[in-house]
């Protein structure tokens, strides 16, 4: 009997629970302007009222901001 974690690969789908892990606040509510405003991944129905968002798009999304952040000055010392 082979072992559940053979084979498995990274993560595809990111649940919120993912998000907040990999330090994504929002409410619900935030997410859904970000996403409408495309200022964020948009997620993926997968039943009812279960949500989630490729790891890829978020993957992107945040060395977008990485980005962001190496040319923007915040703050002069």
């Amino acid at each position: 009997m082979s072992d559940a974690s053979e084979g498995v690969g990274p993560k595809l789908l990111l649940t919120r629970s993912d998000l907040k892990a990999l330090g994504i606040p929002g409410t619900n509510t935030t997410l859904l302007r970000r996403e409408a405003d495309g200022r964020f991944p948009r997620r993926i129905r997968i039943a009812g009222t279960t949500v989630c968002w490729l790891a890829s798009e978020v993957d992107v999304w945040l060395a977008e901001r990485a980005a962001e952040r190496d040319e923007h000055v915040y703050a002069d010392y």
